[in-house]
């Protein structure tokens, strides 16, 4: 929903000032129309429903996985496309996966959406409307933003989203941004970010010239000066940052790139996830075997690590698949 035409819509009408929060609340409890919204009058309710759109968003298509996980794509008024994804664990948690932008333009070579044509930035409305319509399936309870795009590339909208999500169900310590390490945004997220929101680091190679291969990024902004950010973000936060480390079978899995990690990541600051390959055509993933024994080399310096449980691969909807272009 468009928040600002809203309340340009009712200040227009005369409306009182609390018309708007009455709509939102409704929306953030999941309601799927203004038809739902019985506490605004009727005549209201059919004047929103011709002028302000319920959604920024028109669902094109939704598909579920046969783990439950559920991804939507979804069309802007101006014709981009972009996904998101509900992840659904067996613990109850509901995760919400949302994007940024439409398409990326950084073009990490392993990941599907930097393959695709880069669209624009995506609004806070558009952002939240992702959210906005799991919530109308059901309750969620975490966020994280690692869809489409790189979220500091959109810093002021990507924040300004992640002050509605606590109206939806999830609080900012259950909020995740992703970066690949686009220093102006983690710079201003350190500075100027006062809710507990977590960070999360795609780092997925330590030796310089091998992350440049796969991340062009790294070119411009040295993994080195990325890491010694992050430390900042743990000294003023007291919180760990998370490294998501794609595991590329013959690429950066063998014993020798497990301790060039370790160099550089130091145990009191940093958190390894590791996220088996998901194809999308150029690589292929890790074995087991070879995941276990780099986590192996992280344990034994004392590096927490996990492997990440994938989520919806049956439909494209798992780290590094979204492309919108099906």
């Amino acid at each position: 929903m468009d928040l600002a035409l809203l309340e340009r819509t009712l200040a227009e009408r005369g409306e009182p000032g609390y018309r708007a929060y009455q709509v939102w609340e409704w929306s953030s409890r999941g309601a799927a129309s203004y038809e739902e919204m019985t506490t605004l009058p009727k005549a209201l309710r059919a004047t929103l429903t011709e002028s302000v759109p319920f959604s920024t968003l028109e669902l094109v298509t939704e598909r579920e996985s046969r783990d439950g996980t559920v991804k939507a794509l979804f069309r802007t008024h101006d014709g981009h496309s972009v996904e998101a994804v509900l992840m659904r664990y067996r613990d109850g948690r509901r995760s919400v996966c949302l994007s940024a932008q439409s398409g990326c333009p950084l073009t990490c070579t392993f990941c599907a959406t930097g393959a695709m044509r880069f669209g624009r930035n995506l609004t806070a409305s558009e952002i939240v409307d992702q959210a906005l319509h799991f919530r109308r399936l059901e309750q969620i309870d975490h966020a994280v933003y690692m869809g489409m795009g790189e979220p500091f590339l959109n810093f002021d909208e990507v924040i300004t989203s992640t002050r509605r999500l606590p109206d939806l169900g999830i609080t900012h310590r259950r909020t995740t941004i992703s970066t690949v390490g686009w220093m102006p945004g983690l710079r201003r997220f350190v500075d100027d970010v006062d809710q507990p929101i977590r960070l999360a680091l795609s780092l997925h190679a330590a030796d310089p010239a091998k992350r440049s291969e796969l991340m062009p990024v790294n070119d411009r902004y040295p993994l080195a000066d990325v890491l010694a950010e992050c430390r900042r973000y743990v000294e003023l936060r007291r919180r760990k940052v998370f490294v998501e480390y794609v595991m590329l079978g013959g690429i950066n899995d063998s014993a020798a790139d497990a301790r060039a990690l370790v160099s550089v990541l130091d145990p009191r600051a940093f958190k390894v996830n590791l996220i088996p390959y998901n194809p999308t055509g150029m690589y292929e993933g890790s074995s087991r075997q070879a995941i276990e024994r780099f986590k192996s080399v992280l344990e034994r310096a004392r590096i927490p690590a996990t492997v990440r449980l994938t989520r919806g691969r049956d439909i494209e909807a798992a780290c590094g698949q979204l492309a919108s272009v099906r």
